[in-house]
């Protein structure tokens, strides 16, 4: 009998935001590519979040368990700087000091994005507040989490977004939060490239998360059906493409050459050679310029 050799295994990864959505995606396959990932947000099976949604942190770590992964659910808000570095000093203290892998994907914006009205319309309390919840969370888990990786001169930093070009995102804060995101990781990857830790940004195309389909009136077993409200819907992904590209990237020995950059599940499927959990390599950037490109213009190339 041979014994699958997972290509992550022994790697420590922070997945935080992975309470839902992409961040739940990616925890998920990371595990299943052999990581230990600690999962962090601020649902937990005491608590809501504001986001007040039924999904927690330990309903993730419960799929990675039960998919034979190994997964340790941490209630963190990452808004709080003391919280945040009572997590690190848990994943040093256990770990020895370690750590692989952080995600940053945190975001939480999605009550507080006003789409429609410009920015001399819209509640700018609301509006800053996204801005902390969607940047400032990912500043602080890495200024606490980036000391472990440097002093072993290596690991990757993954910021999670919504795009990678310079295309406007169609409300304000909402486009500035996640272009931000994109700076990070550039600015994050020149500091860190002499100390050996690469830094990029990520997208998914549409994707398929937990409150997309509620809002389409699907299941993930019925998903197609939300086509009828929206062919675009055809094209969607679901969390686990997003994972998988994550997962390919934290195991492939050449990723330093991507730092700085902001890639795409689009573009990476053709690298890597992963597949959606249905089998299938979703391409929104080939969907946009075949559907939507006549009447949006171009989707831009990559920042």
């Amino acid at each position: 009998m041979t014994t699958e050799v997972k290509p992550l295994a022994g790697r420590i990864a922070l997945v935080a935001g992975a309470t839902r959505g992409g961040g739940r995606g990616i925890a998920v396959e990371l595990a299943a590519a052999g990581a230990t990932v600690y999962v962090t947000g601020r649902s937990s099976a005491s608590r809501r979040s504001a986001m007040d949604r039924p999904e927690t942190v330990e309903e993730t770590a419960d799929l990675i368990s039960a998919a034979g992964g190994t997964a340790i659910p941490v209630h963190t808000d990452h808004s709080r700087a003391e919280e945040v570095q009572a997590l690190v000093d848990r994943i040093a203290a256990e770990q020895n000091g370690r750590l692989d892998i952080l995600v940053n994907c945190v975001w939480g914006g999605d009550p507080l994005t006003q789409w429609g009205p410009p920015l001399w319309e819209q509640n700018l309390e609301m509006g800053l507040r996204l801005l902390r919840q969607a940047v400032e969370t990912h500043i602080i888990t890495s200024r606490l989490a980036l000391p472990l990786m440097v002093t072993r001169k290596s690991g990757l930093v993954v910021e999670v977004t919504d795009g990678n070009t310079a295309r406007y995102r169609g409300s304000f804060f909402y486009d500035l939060a996640k272009s931000t995101v994109i700076r990070l990781a550039f600015a994050q990857a020149a500091e860190l490239e002499p100390h050996g830790v690469t830094a990029v940004a990520i997208t998914p195309g549409f994707l398929r998360s937990e409150a997309m389909l509620e809002g389409f009136g699907v299941t993930e077993a019925t998903w197609r059906e939300g086509a009828a409200k929206d062919p675009n819907f055809a094209a969607s992904e679901t969390p686990a493409y997003l994972g998988r590209a994550v997962a390919a990237l934290a195991a492939d020995p050449a990723v330093s050459a991507k730092s700085g950059q902001a890639l795409a599940t689009w573009d990476l499927y053709k690298e890597y050679g992963f597949t959606d959990s249905d089998g299938s390599q979703p391409d929104w950037a080939a969907h946009w310029t075949d559907n939507l490109e006549v009447a949006n213009g171009p989707l831009g190339e990559p920042v």
